[in-house]
């Protein structure tokens, strides 16, 4: 029989509404006594486990208590179909379950399904917005879970539901969580003269939730009022500077309105600092998201030389097909390339430069990525060593001789990446930045110099300024005089 629960909590995951594991389940639970105790709830249960539990306590006539064991497997699973069964949407179900349990549940579900739910996740979790509807049927206007399944239809692209039970819950027992509820789902619907109106309500209930002020900056700064937007981090960040939820808004709306890096780079030293922030915050990728050297390699970089190597050796099979893993075109911010590159510590320096030169890595697609990631990696090697001293310092320094190419474009964004993440370094990779702007400046490649620099901690205010006043001049496609010329000789 133990085998027989095994083999079947294996197989729901893959088939949740599968009939012939149900009627399998049902035997079980006619053979064991119920069969409970082949599923057992441990801190560890693989979802599959818990379905089962979950269906065996409904079939014993306890829907109420298998629900919340269903919903944690599908917020640990969302795209499948795990409540898609009869006793779920059965309005049974609503007459029974306590509505504060099933709206502890459902806030549950949605902190795990993240917002917006995943899209193939849309029709496995819209059984529960049934079980909310019969619950509600059944038990009246309960405050709490129309908050909650307001929530849930929000995240699932229900903004005219969400705003119409939002709206009741308010009503119902109006509070500081109601509005909130409520602010979320008029934004939801596109309403955002009333998202504003309830937001501020609940500041109101509460003006030391400073959540709630971050969360009307974000939708201000929606609306185009960034200034508006910045005075209520402002008034909140006076209350508590250290608040991750407003630091985080605070600083990607800066960035928002001025452009200026020190922004992102405040940021990622925040969360650098605070690694135990309540929530996981997206602010710092959102900020770099295809943009050039912040959130991947340029376009540019295709049209450099491929550059050299300054190491004749034959790198082993096993450094090139490390290096290649994880050689990807993006990356969320600078400091998430660092820690992706750390992997290459297993590759030996030498390799890591001789690989610059390999005709595998230079001809790799998207041009240049995998000599970042080379240039990443020997980060990584003597971190024991202080910076100024170091031989990770020398080996990219000695990359950025000659001209502008993939390689010594690697080797700086190396550098300017370590400046991220390490802020005693900063004054002298700005020096190093800016050196190498001055040396490029007026020259062919002078823009895409320019580019790179402008991701540099510490960069001093004049070069900042000639390096956007760079890239801001068109660029100028070459005149192709040669071909004319040799047209003539032809003739």
């Amino acid at each position: 029989m133990t085998r027989a629960a095994r083999h079947l909590a294996g197989a729901l995951p893959h088939a949740p509404t599968l009939p012939e594991i149900h009627e399998l389940l049902s035997r079980l639970a006619a053979r064991a006594d119920g069969a409970l105790d082949l599923f057992p709830l441990d801190p560890h249960a693989p979802a599959g486990r818990v379905a089962a539990h979950a269906h065996l306590l409904a079939a014993a006539g306890r829907p109420e208590d298998g629900l919340p064991l269903l919903a944690a497997a599908s917020g640990h699973t969302p795209a499948v179909d795990w409540a898609g069964v009869p006793w779920v949407s059965d309005p049974v179900l609503g007459g029974r379950i306590d509505p504060d349990l099933l709206a502890r549940t459902v806030m549950r579900l949605c902190t795990a399904v993240g917002d917006p739910a995943p899209r193939a996740a849309s029709a496995p979790l819209r059984p529960y917005l049934t079980v909310v509807r019969h619950t509600v049927d059944a038990h009246g206007e309960h405050a709490m879970l129309l908050g909650a399944g307001s929530a849930l239809a929000r995240r699932l692209g229900e903004a005219r539901l969400a705003v119409d039970w939002a709206a009741r819950g308010a009503r119902s027992r109006p509070s500081k969580l109601g509005e909130i509820w409520l602010g979320y789902a008029y934004r939801s619907a596109g309403r955002i003269p009333e998202a504003l109106a309830a937001l501020r309500r609940a500041v109101a209930y509460d003006p030391d939730d400073l959540s709630v002020y971050a969360d009307l900056a974000a939708t201000l700064a929606d609306l185009g009022r960034l200034d508006e937007a910045l005075r209520w981090t402002d008034r909140a960040l006076e209350r508590d500077p250290a608040y991750d939820c407003v630091v985080h808004t605070a600083h990607r709306l800066r960035y928002r309105a001025d452009g200026d890096v020190a922004h992102l780079i405040a940021l990622a030293d925040f969360v650098r600092d605070h690694p135990d922030d309540t929530h996981e915050h997206t602010d710092l990728d959102e900020c770099c998201r295809d943009m050039p050297w912040l959130g991947g390699t340029p376009a540019g970089l295709s049209q450099l030389p491929a550059g050299r190597a300054p190491v004749a050796a034959e790198p082993s099979a096993d450094a090139l097909a490390r290096l290649l893993r994880v050689a990807s075109a993006g990356w969320p911010h600078p400091p998430a390339a660092y820690d992706r590159a750390l992997g290459l510590v297993l590759v030996e320096p030498w390799e890591l430069l001789a690989l610059l030169g390999d005709p595998v890595v230079t001809g790799a697609r998207p041009a240049g990525a995998a000599e970042v990631w080379a240039c990443l990696g020997l980060l990584h090697h003597g971190t024991e060593e202080p910076w100024p001293d170091s031989t990770r310092r020398r080996l990219l320094l000695g990359l950025l001789d000659g001209g502008v190419d993939r390689v010594t474009q690697a080797a700086l964004f190396a550098l300017v990446t370590y400046a991220w993440v390490d802020p005693g370094a900063r004054a002298d990779v700005a020096a190093v930045v800016a050196g190498r702007f001055a040396e490029t400046a007026g020259g062919p490649h002078a823009r895409a110099v320019a580019e790179l620099a402008l991701t540099a901690p510490g960069l001093d205010r004049a070069t900042r300024e000639l390096a956007a006043a760079t890239i801001r001049v068109p660029a100028v496609p070459r005149q192709r005089r040669r071909s004319h010329l040799l047209r003539w000789l032809r003739r």
